[in-house]
């Protein structure tokens, strides 16, 4: 059967297979067969309270349902659909408004167009300061590093000569354009949601727009590559990205935490010279 993009489908089992490929050998079965992972998504449907408040300065929020559409307000025109948005994308909310269903929404801007827009307050849940916590932050700032290697397709953070985090990535198609840069970085900005892609407002949901990248660190700057959490595939172990390095969400938490510079909750952007980063 063919499968579109945003399909849901239900997954009955999941199956490692001596067949391959060798780097992510994980299938599903589905009804009627079975379907690699690279561009399944494991997702839920979680509906959450309304929070009492948004911080002045904005309150980080995740998508908790498969998709939700987004809409903007314009005294002339009304609400008008914009993008879709996925689950486990971050987005900052700034205000709680009346929907089109005349139910509370949340009011989003983009940090990159700084437009705005609302999706149901249901379908977002309130990211706690809790996930803004650093980690290891006694341990002196030269002592951590970040290893990336190309080859593995594997990310180690190091305390000194200690490893103490590794996870798979997928860094940058290897092609001339999309390769992930090799050399010696330093973390120099952090955001804890990013819009990646073309920067184009539209409804088209093959467009070239990821809207709420999570937890981004920023380690070459002229090109703004960055290792960040992932919402659109689950293809670990393989260069595919268009040259950041992508990684589980739940990782790129781990390193956003852990890296320097450390970055307050209801900050946008955090500049500074951070984490030192080998990519070989």
């Amino acid at each position: 059967y063919q499968r579109y993009k945003d399909d849901l489908i239900n997954v009955y089992d999941e199956v490692e297979s001596e067949f391959g490929p060798e780097f992510n050998p994980i299938w599903y079965r589905v009804w009627g067969g079975y379907v690699h992972r690279k561009w399944l998504v494991e997702v839920d449907t979680v509906l959450n309270p309304l929070t009492d408040s948004i911080h002045e300065d904005g309150q980080l929020g995740e998508i908790t349902v498969p998709f939700t559409r987004a809409y903007r307000y314009s005294s002339f025109y009304g609400w008008e659909p914009v993008y879709r948005l996925y689950y486990h994308s971050y987005h900052w909310i700034r205000d709680i408004v009346t929907g089109p269903d005349g139910k509370p929404w949340y009011e989003l801007e983009d940090e990159l167009l700084r437009l705005r827009f609302a999706v149901p307050a249901e379908h977002m849940r309130i990211v706690p300061d809790s996930e803004f916590e650093p980690i290891s932050a006694d341990v002196p700032p030269e002592e951590k590093r970040i290893d990336i290697s190309i080859f593995d397709q594997e990310l180690t953070a190091y305390e000194g000569d200690k490893a103490v985090f590794q996870t798979k990535i997928s860094s940058g198609a290897l092609t001339p354009v999309k390769r992930t840069p090799i050399g010696d970085f330093r973390v120099g900005i952090k955001m804890p949601s990013k819009h990646m892609g073309n920067g184009q407002v539209t409804t088209d949901i093959m467009a070239y727009e990821l809207v709420g990248v999570p937890w981004n660190c920023f380690f070459e700057l002229d090109n703004g590559i960055a290792t960040h959490g992932t919402y659109w595939h689950d293809n670990f172990g393989t260069p595919m990205s268009s040259g950041c390095v992508n990684m589980r969400n739940h990782d790129a938490n781990w390193l956003f935490r852990w890296t320097n510079p450390i970055c307050e909750p209801h900050v946008w952007t955090e500049n500074g010279v951070g984490t030192r980063v080998h990519v070989a």
